[in-house]
């Protein structure tokens, strides 16, 4: 959580640095840390690409991509001048002809510091890293930044690590997940750690389960050729939910060091009780959209999207029941849910307490949302606490949910970063706390492998919803055989 300026001269070069990623979330971030001050003097953005750009050609699709951000608007035009003389474009074609190394040494010279980041496919991450090295680009300063997907699974994710590990010390590799970027998965920690009060119910005694959910409303788009082989259970729960319960169930560690906070997570990775054979058809459901209506506009269904195999049982939609054996969690279940196409944007994390062991105030135990902590991500950061009160007037005594509202844009008056922002900034100043270590990518694989190798060996397809509900069936049924809801179910219409 780093909001220091990188020490040192620093060069980010950007590998895939004029492709999608870069465009919409790096450029754009990094326009937006320049702009407030945390970009040293010296940095220098380097896009590596095989497109042949010339700087100015870079520039001007920069320009176009910060000014078309939602959190830029309006660009001020002495800052995009500013960032827009950082950026440079070098063309490097990996696995052909190799002057374009040479041409990336002759960009990089100086004693500055290099942050590598690789926004490419990682089947090539190894092969950038061995022409690096073999350029004498690296140097024990040096930082490398992976994007998800690591692997399609624990075998290729060694891989992936091993090819990368070759040249980078794992103290200088940073794998990112933007979902540990967001404000409200930073404050979750403050929540839990530095709040007194809520460390004593913090556990099996009075929690009841937790729900963590990541809902969007868009479809796959572009995406769906990735998507046919990746499916929401490799491209959202292997990382994002599994590191939001990673957060959410942790023990508080010795000191805010990134080594003690990912020897926590890497702990509770490693007490998922197992979801294999018969468990994974009662507490795992996979679901894939069909045509519908989101939000007053007909889409089409995943199959009907452009660029995928016609018959694909690629899972959009994936609901887990996840149980963790240790002492403060037995008995509490996790329920894990992800989906496109649904009826709302929704990403959040509800603790759901347990209720009081004896009323005096008949029928109130039934009260909608009465007894939930929710940690909204998006939209609208904030927390959220219902509680019971009595509603105002004379006569009989009326109990009436009521809430505790922490909203960050409203009690704050500041903008929240970005995610990138925040993560682009730690990776400057050398800060990896909120960067996924290797063993615990590999622990995520170890506990996901099993339910993927299981619906591959069904004979089922993922079971269908049509866009702009709330998913499949299957996902109302996992979490009501033991009576509870999910909780917008439970929120007045």
């Amino acid at each position: 959580m780093s909001q220091q300026s990188a020490p040192r001269p620093t060069d980010l070069v950007v590998f895939g640095g004029t492709g999608d990623l870069s465009m919409r979330k790096l450029l754009p971030s990094l326009y937006l840390l320049d702009r407030d001050g945390h970009l040293g003097g010296e940095t220098r953005v380097v896009a590596v690409s095989r497109d042949g750009l010339t700087d100015a050609d870079l520039r001007d699709k920069a320009a176009a991509a910060v000014g078309g951000h939602h959190a830029v608007q309006v660009a001020e035009p002495d800052v995009l001048a500013r960032f827009l003389s950082r950026l440079s474009h070098v063309t490097v074609d990996v696995g052909g002809d190799p002057s374009g190394w040479s041409d990336l040494a002759d960009a990089l010279g100086g004693d500055r510091d290099r942050v590598f980041y690789l926004a490419v496919p990682p089947m090539i991450s190894g092969s950038i890293c061995r022409g690096l090295s073999e350029a004498g680009l690296v140097t024990p300063s040096s930082r490398v930044v992976m994007e998800k997907p690591l692997g399609r699974d624990l075998a290729s994710s060694r891989e992936v690590n091993d090819a990368v590990g070759a040249v980078f010390d794992e103290s200088q590799t940073y794998r990112i997940d933007h979902y540990l970027g967001k404000e409200t998965v930073q404050n979750l920690l403050v929540l839990r750690f530095a709040n007194v009060f809520l460390e004593p119910l913090w556990n099996s005694r009075w929690i009841d389960h937790v729900q963590i959910t990541a809902a969007e409303t868009v479809g796959v788009g572009g995406r769906r050729g990735y998507y046919d082989t990746s499916g929401a259970m490799r491209d959202m729960v292997q990382n994002h939910l599994l590191q939001l319960l990673c957060l959410t169930a942790m023990e508080p560690p010795a000191t805010y060091d990134r080594e003690a906070v990912r020897d926590e997570k890497l702990k509770v990775l490693q007490s998922l009780r197992p979801l294999t054979g018969e468990r994974v058809a009662e507490d795992a459901v996979r679901g894939q959209y069909v045509a519908g209506t989101v939000q007053g506009s007909r889409v089409p269904g995943y199959l009907d999207e452009p660029g995928g195999a016609p018959t694909s049982t690629a899972e959009t939609f994936v609901a887990l029941r996840a149980e963790i054996a240790n002492w403060r969690w037995a008995g509490v279940p996790f329920y894990l849910r992800t989906g496109k196409r649904l009826a709302h944007d929704r990403s959040e994390i509800v603790i759901r307490f347990r209720e009081v062991p004896h009323t005096i105030f008949p029928g109130t135990n039934t009260l909608s949302g009465a007894g939930s902590l929710v940690i909204r991500l998006q939209p609208d950061e904030g927390i959220h606490l219902t509680m019971l009160a009595k509603a105002p007037g004379a006569g009989a005594l009326r109990l009436r949910p009521v809430p505790l509202e922490l909203s960050f844009a409203n009690t704050f008056a500041t903008r929240s970063p970005e995610a990138y922002e925040r993560l682009l900034m730690d990776v400057l100043a050398g800060d990896s706390t909120l960067f996924m270590r290797r063993d615990e990518v590999e622990a995520a694989w170890r506990w996901v492998d099993p339910i993927i190798e299981a619906w591959n060996g069904q004979s089922t397809t993922p079971e269908t919803y049509p866009a702009g509900s709330a998913g499949p069936a299957g996902a109302q049924r996992l979490i009501g055989r033991t009576g509870r809801t999910w909780y917008e179910e439970e929120q007045p219409r």
